[in-house]
């Protein structure tokens, strides 16, 4: 019998912050987490701002680049 093993589907998370910038690679639950450790930047998907809430329910196959500023 052959296991199939399921990966979650990472994006690409760029924060900025008072060091520069970082860029990550994450999944959904650790973005979200990101975004609430990091609570009063602006949140862009696709380079449109968007809500935490937004977010969390977007299709996160075609969510494309995360950006935290």
């Amino acid at each position: 019998m052959e296991v199939k093993h399921m990966t979650e589907v990472t994006t690409t998370v760029w924060l900025a912050d008072s060091t520069g910038h970082s860029e990550l690679e994450l999944t959904r639950d650790q973005t979200m987490n990101l975004i609430q450790e990091n609570e009063g930047h602006w949140v862009y998907a696709g380079n449109q701002m968007v809500q935490p809430a937004q977010l969390a329910e977007a299709d996160w196959d075609d969510v494309g680049i995360i950006q935290l500023v």
